[in-house]
């Protein structure tokens, strides 16, 4: 849903910190990395101190740094398989922190077990959304679809978390993980079945041994 604004922030809004970054020579590797520990803390430290929207501050300021380590390696011709695989790994690095940070705070501020449990779900399902994607293209299917994919779980959580926060008014971010709960599940079903199809139609033209 949100791929369509992707190439604008790189083409765009992201292009002069991708030639500052070449220009010091920096690596896009270490771009990846460096964003992750950002995100992670932004999320670890912050949310389980119920300063959400301090914490949703944070994690957009490195955020960012999953468009332009692509950039940065494609403007490069440094796109590599190592490059893919550190960037798809850490990304569920980020990931973890940002719903095991709500965890956190659910769990350490509010006592709230409803939604320890519902971002819990939202941590696990989205898990398994990158998961189904990665198992079947491996296995050489088409995997990508869905309602949730992870750019609107992100944008789903940080912006009501943001605004819930700063303006007290915490459903808004108690129905955002909802939906993202919801929403992951259904994208993971999605996938399965979208995967099960190609399998079923490939069984089919394939001949039977004797």
């Amino acid at each position: 849903m949100l791929d369509r604004f992707k190439a604008f922030w790189q083409g765009v809004m992201l292009a002069p910190f991708v030639n500052l970054f070449i220009r010091l020579g920096i690596s896009p590797d270490a771009i990846t990395v460096v964003g992750t520990v950002g995100v992670s803390a932004g999320a670890l430290v912050f949310f389980p101190q119920g300063m959400l929207w301090q914490g949703v501050l944070v994690i957009t300021a490195f955020i960012f740094s999953d468009l332009v380590d692509g950039a940065m390696a494609r403007k490069l011709g440094r796109a590599s398989s190592f490059g893919a695989f550190l960037d798809s790994t850490l990304d569920r690095v980020a990931d973890a922190a940002l719903f095991g940070g709500m965890a956190l705070f659910f769990a350490w501020q509010t006592e709230d077990e409803v939604y320890l449990a519902v971002t819990l779900v939202c941590l696990v399902m989205g898990g398994v959304v990158s998961y189904a994607r990665a198992k079947g293209e491996q296995l050489g299917y088409d995997a990508k679809t869905g309602l949730a994919e992870r750019p609107d779980r992100l944008v789903g959580l940080l912006v009501p978390a943001f605004f819930g926060d700063l303006l007290g008014v915490p459903v808004l971010y108690e129905v955002a993980l909802w939906l993202i709960a919801v929403l992951s599940t259904i994208t993971v079903v999605q996938r399965i079945l979208k995967v099960r199809r190609q399998a079923v139609a490939e069984s089919a033209q394939i001949p039977p041994q004797n």
